[in-house]
C-alpha cells in the first residue's frame, strides 16, 4: 500500500515548507500512526491492536480500514483460483454452521417481533434452511464466475506507436451499509473478494446476532484457506457513530454502497465524503398494455406485486391501459390475493374494494401488500406517468405488440426496463450474476444490478518501444 497516495498530508507538506490542517480521517490516521517517520518509500502498516472496549467510532473504523486495505493487498497476491478456493471454502463454513446461522436468527425475528417490525421487513430478516442453503450456494456460484481482475476491456495503438490497454482493477475498500437482511453479509463479501476488493461490513440492529454468526462462519472458512480474514470484516459495534465514522473516511474506504429503506440511503447520499453507489428506493411500474393477453397479465401482475412484497423490485403501481379488456379481472385477482388497492377514479370504478389514491401514493414505496392503481389512456400516457414518479428502479409493460414493447423498452429512463414479465426479476442471480451488491439507480460508474464488474474500475496500461514525445 503507498502511504505517500492516500494519506500522510502532514509528511508531504512538511516537506516543501507548508503547514497544512488535516482533511479527513484519513490524514489523521496515517499522520498520527506514521507522520514523524513517513518518506517517500512505500511502506507496510504494522497489525493493529485489539479493539478496545470504549474505542471511539472514528478510530475504530481506522483500524478496520487499515487491516482491510492491508488485507486487499494480499487479495491480489492470490489471483483467481486463491479467491475461488476462499469462496468456496467459505460457502462450506456456512452449511457447516448452518444451526448456529439458524438459531442466532431466530433470536433477531424473535426482537422484530417484539418490535412490531411488519411483515415485510420480518421477511427480509427471516431465514430458513432453504435460504441458508441458497445463501450458500451463492457464495459458490460467485466463486465460480469468471475472475473480473486483469480483463482487458479493449486495446488501441495510438499515433505514436504506443500499445494501450484498459484492464479491470478492484475499487480498493469497499464499505456496505445496510438493514434487515442478513443474506447481504454473505453476498457482499463473497462479490468483494470474489473481484479482489476487501470489504467492511456494518448491519443493522434488526439482524446483528445473524450477521455476527454470518460473518464468524465465513471468517473460518476464510481462514482454512489460507485468505486473509481482514479481507472481510464487520463492524462490531451498533453504535450509529460508526456509520458517521465509514461515510466520512476519504482516503481509506474507497466506496459506499448503502442497502436499505429510503431513510438511511438517504442520510449516506447526503453525508457521505466517500463516493456512494445507490438508489433512494424502488418505486416499480408495471403497465399492462392494450394488446396484452389477460392470461399472462394477470399472473404476471400478481406475482410482481405478492411474491415478495418487500424487495426493492416489487411492482409498487400498475397502470391499466383503459382499452384494456380484462382490468376487472386484474384488480380483482390482486384483491383476492390479499392486496390493498389504491386507486384514482377510474380505477375505483372497477371493483368497489379500491380505496381512493392519495397524491402521496404515487411516490411511495409500501414494501407492503399495498398498491397503487391508475386507469390511462394508452402507452403515451403510462409513459408521462412513469416519468413523472418513477424511482427509475425498474418498470415493465405487458403487451403483445413488439412496436409497444420496443416504444416502451427504449422511451423509459430506468435502470432495468423490462417487456412481459415480473419486476421480481429484477435481481442479480436472475440476471446470471451469481449475486449482487445491490442495484444501482444513478448513471455514474454502474447502473442496475451491480455484481463482479461493477465492483472493478479500470487502468491504462501504456507499451512502448522507447517513444519519447517531441
Amino acid at each position: 500500500m503507498n502511504f505517500e497516495k492516500i494519506g500522510c498530508a502532514e509528511a508531504r507538506f512538511s516537506r516543501i515548507g507548508l503547514a497544512r490542517p488535516y482533511t479527513s480521517i484519513a490524514d489523521k490516521a496515517w499522520a498520527g500512526c506514521y507522520g514523524a517517520a513517513m518518506s517517500t518509500t512505500t511502506l507496510t502498516p504494522p497489525t493493529a491492536p485489539a479493539t478496545p472496549a470504549a474505542e471511539p467510532p472514528e478510530a475504530l473504523i481506522t483500524r478496520l480500514a487499515i487491516a482491510g486495505r492491508a488485507a486487499g493487498a494480499k487479495l491480489a497476491m492470490m489471483g483467481d483460483a486463491g479467491k475461488s478456493a476462499a469462496l468456496r471454502s467459505a460457502a462450506k463454513a456456512l452449511r457447516d454452521a448452518g444451526a448456529e446461522i439458524l438459531a442466532a436468527n431466530a433470536l433477531d425475528v424473535a426482537a422484530g417481533e417484539a418490535r412490531g417490525l411488519s411483515a415485510a421487513l420480518l421477511d427480509r430478516l427471516r431465514l430458513d434452511p432453504a435460504r441458508l442453503a441458497g445463501m450458500a450456494s451463492a457464495v459458490e456460484a460467485v466463486a465460480s464466475l469468471p475472475d473480473p481482475v486483469g480483463q482487458v476491456i479493449d486495446r488501441s495503438t495510438a499515433p505514436s506507436g504506443l500499445n494501450l490497454s484498459r484492464v479491470r482493477v478492484p475499487i480498493g475498500l469497499i464499505g456496505i451499509i445496510y438493514e434487515s437482511r442478513p443474506n447481504v453479509t454473505a453476498d457482499a463479501a463473497a462479490l468483494c473478494l470474489r473481484s479482489g476488493n476487501a470489504v467492511l461490513l456494518r448491519g443493522g440492529s434488526e439482524a446483528v446476532h445473524s450477521n455476527r454468526a454470518i460473518h464468524a462462519a465465513l471468517a473460518r472458512g476464510l481462514a482454512a484457506a489460507g485468505a486473509p480474514v481482514e479481507a472481510v470484516q464487520l463492524v462490531p459495534t451498533q453504535d450509529r457513530a460508526a456509520v458517521g465514522a465509514m461515510l466520512t473516511a476519504a482516503g481509506l474506504i474507497d466506496m459506499i454502497v448503502p442497502r436499505g429503506g429510503k431513510s438511511l440511503v438517504a442520510r449516506v447520499q447526503a453525508d457521505a465524503r466517500v463516493p456512494v453507489l445507490a438508489h433512494l428506493d424502488g418505486i416499480c411500474h408495471t403497465f399492462i398494455h392494450a394488446a396484452a393477453d389477460p392470461a399472462m397479465a394477470i399472473p404476471i401482475a400478481v406475482n410482481a406485486k405478492l411474491r415478495r412484497t418487500g424487495v426493492c423490485g416489487a411492482m409498487e403501481t400498475l397502470l391499466l391501459d383503459a382499452a384494456f379488456p380484462a382490468n376487472h379481472a386484474v384488480v380483482a385477482a390482486l384483491l383476492d390475493a390479499g392486496c390493498e388497492l389504491r386507486g384514482d377514479a377510474r380505477a375505483r370504478a372497477l371493483d368497489p374494494r379500491i380505496l381512493a389514491a392519495s397524491d402521496a401514493d404515487w411516490d411511495t414505496e409500501y414494501l407492503d401488500a399495498v398498491l397503487s392503481v391508475a386507469v390511462v389512456d394508452g402507452l403515451d400516457a403510462a409513459l408521462v406517468h412513469i416519468d413523472r414518479h418513477s424511482s427509475r428502479h425498474t418498470d415493465a409493460i405487458i403487451t403483445g405488440d413488439d412496436a409497444a414493447a420496443e416504444k416502451f423498452l427504449g422511451a423509459v429512463d430506468s435502470a432495468i426496463v423490462m417487456a412481459n414479465a415480473s419486476s421480481q426479476y429484477a435481481d442479480g442471480g436472475e440476471f446470471g450474476l451469481g449475486a449482487e451488491i445491490g442495484i444501482a439507480t444513478g448513471r455514474l460508474h454502474a447502473r442496475g444490478p451491480v455484481a463482479l464488474e461493477g465492483l472493478t474500475t479500470y487502468k491504462w496500461q501504456v507499451r512502448g518501444a522507447g517513444q519519447v514525445r517531441a
